[in-house]
Formats: structure tokens, C-alpha cells, sequence
């Protein structure tokens, strides 16, 4: 039997989710992979340097609740709102393990978050995919198209596109969708709202936050759901044992308390976004507006020559295919680079 005749067969059909490169062999300006260019709170070299290392012999809190006590503060809401895991990414593991499998369907916009389909292949699950409109909107007929799924995710700020989607029509849609809503909310910190509020107003919606881009974590991995008690406590029955280690738990604390640093490198990214789209646009570019630490943008030329010219120069932006290509906002010394190199 060769290796793969063991696994399940969408197991052994499926690609699994393709990271963003994360190259070992020259030194690249990375803005390829959406993360935060600045280090994050001061507080968190603390906990490193005092941390209790003579504790790893124990397991972590399973539930670690001092760190959902410090995302419910984030939330305003009560711990028993908060479930929390190895990245946000975990969350969405965890989620769609509770609500789908082989006999049911989810649903998902296009072009968005590419660890979706991978998701539901995961668990056998069908999948709907919604393209989205020319503009890259939701289109008004979503609700016929979805009846019947029992899970349908909506990435805001969408990625890779950087747009925030309405309010409003996100409001109408978890009224209207009898299934459950998952907002992924990975970089709703660069964006001028969030969705938090119809957690209170709706039973059927989770919220997903990470510490990986606003807060400059991506190394340690740490995110977290927020929805109404009875959800969560549907989720934590699917959940690994013991999904944040000890050390995670209390990075994530210090920093989420930290609002000062967080806010400083928050204005920091966006000034300098809103300064390279510009750039981009007089340069010739077709710029989206974004919502997100990161610009989906059509260049001039061809996007693939594009890319190529940019690794050329030490640079490295994320190609989907296609005409568009999606530029993470570094430092302004960065930003500095790219605009030269155009």
C-alpha cells in the first residue's frame, strides 16, 4: 500500500493550506505574509525573561482563563463569551469539527481566506462558494444560494482583498442565515469597526480575533472566539486538551493589556498604508481600499512579472494568480524600498 492509501480519501485527494514563503536563503523585505513590522509590547520581553521555566513539568491551564479574561476585557464581555487557541486559525479548526461533516455543507466568499476550503475538505464536507461581485461586494442573492449549510464564514476585513464589508449587510445576513456566522476578524485592528456587537445581538455568530498582526505575535500563536455562552461551551467540547501552552497564555496577557503599544503601532501601519496606496496609484496601479495591514492592488504590467521584478530587488509581495497581487505594509523604511522599486 503506497503512503497515501492509508489516509481517508479526501484526505489523499485534498492540497492542504499553502502558507506564505517564508524564505532561508537571503534576506528579504517581507511583504508577503501580512505580518506586523514592529515588535511587540515591551511587556512581553518581561514575561520571557521572569518566566517560571521550572513550571513546563505541569500542563497549562486547559482552559486558560487569565488569558480570556484578558481577550473578554478586549471584548467587554464576560469570560464565558471567550474560547481561546494555538492562533485564530485553531479556532476555525475547532468550529467547523463542531458543525460539519460528511453530510453537511459550508459556505465561504471568493477570493477570500484560502484555509477555508481546506477546512471543509478536512472533514468531508460540501462546500458553497459565493463569488463575490466585480467590486468585490456580497452579492444581494447570498441567502438562497447558502439555504441548507450550516456554516458559512466571512473573512472582515476580507483577505486577500482588504475591504471591510458593511455593517449593515453583515447584520442583515446573520438575521437572515439559519446557520451559524463566523466572522473572521484577523485584522479588524487596522479598521475603523468591528463586528463585536452583533455577538450580543445574535445567537448564531462567533467572532475570531488573533494576537498575530495588530498585537505582533504571529510566532507565539494565540487567538480567540467570541459568542454567546452557549456556543462556546459547545466549542470547548472540541477542542484539544490543552491548545495554548503556558508560556503563550501569559504573553498573550501582557500584550492584549497593553493598549498603548498596540494603539502606537496600529496608527503607524495605517498612516503608512494609506501613504503606499497613494504611492501606488500615481505609479499606475489599481489600489483597492483596504480596511487591513495590507493593499490588494492590479499593477500596470503583468502581475506575475511584477512579482519577479520585486524578488529581483529583494522583495517579497503574495501572488494569488490572477492580475491582482496583495502587499503587506511594512515599516516606512520598507514602504520607502517599494516605492523605489517600482
Amino acid at each position: 500500500m503506497s503512503g497515501t492509501g492509508y489516509f481517508r480519501d479526501n484526505i489523499a485527494a485534498m492540497h492542504g493550506y499553502v502558507p506564505g514563503e517564508q524564505p532561508r536563503d537571503r534576506q528579504y523585505i517581507k511583504l508577503n505574509t501580512n505580518e506586523n513590522p514592529y515588535p511587540p509590547s515591551p511587556r512581553v520581553g518581561d514575561v520571557v525573561r521572569d518566566f517560571d521555566w521550572t513550571w513546563l513539568n505541569r500542563y497549562p491551564d486547559p482552559l486558560g482563563d487569565v488569558a480570556r479574561d484578558a481577550c473578554a476585557r478586549v471584548m467587554g464581555v464576560e469570560r464565558d463569551w471567550i474560547i481561546v487557541g494555538n492562533g485564530s486559525d485553531d479556532i476555525l479548526t475547532i468550529i467547523t469539527r463542531a458543525c460539519v461533516d460528511q453530510q453537511s455543507s459550508l459556505a465561504f466568499f471568493a477570493p477570500s481566506y484560502s484555509l477555508y476550503p481546506v477546512l471543509a475538505q478536512i472533514q468531508g464536507a460540501q462546500q458553497v462558494v459565493l463569488p463575490l461581485t466585480d467590486n468585490f461586494e456580497i452579492p444581494d442573492d447570498v441567502i438562497s444560494r447558502i439555504a441548507g449549510t450550516r456554516l458559512l464564514f466571512i473573512a472582515r476585513p476580507n483577505a486577500p482583498t482588504g475591504n471591510a464589508f458593511p455593517l449593515d449587510r453583515i447584520d442583515q445576513l446573520c438575521g437572515d442565515y439559519a446557520g451559524i456566522v463566523v466572522i473572521d476578524e484577523a485584522y479588524a485592528d487596522f479598521a475603523a469597526d468591528n463586528c463585536i456587537d452583533l455577538v450580543r445581538r445574535h445567537d448564531n455568530v462567533v467572532v475570531t480575533r488573533t494576537v498575530s498582526k495588530g498585537y505582533s505575535l504571529a510566532g507565539v500563536r494565540f487567538g480567540w472566539a467570541c459568542a454567546q455562552p452557549s456556543l462556546i461551551s459547545g466549542l470547548m467540547k472540541v477542542k484539544d486538551s490543552y491548545n495554548v501552552n503556558a508560556l503563550t497564555q501569559a504573553i498573550a496577557v501582557v500584550a492584549l493589556d497593553d493598549q498603548s503599544c498596540f494603539t502606537a503601532n496600529i496608527r503607524r501601519i495605517c498612516a503608512t498604508r494609506e501613504r503606499t496606496a497613494a504611492a501606488l496609484v500615481a505609479a499606475g496601479f489599481q489600489v483597492l481600499p483596504s480596511a487591513a495591514n495590507f493593499l490588494y492592488t492590479r499593477p500596470p504590467g503583468a502581475a506575475a512579472d511584477f512579482v519577479d521584478h520585486l524578488r529581483s530587488q529583494g522583495i517579497l509581495i503574495r501572488y494569488f494568480g490572477g492580475d491582482y497581487v496583495r502587499i503587506t505594509i511594512g515599516t516606512d523604511p520598507e514602504s520607502d524600498a517599494l516605492i523605489s522599486a517600482l
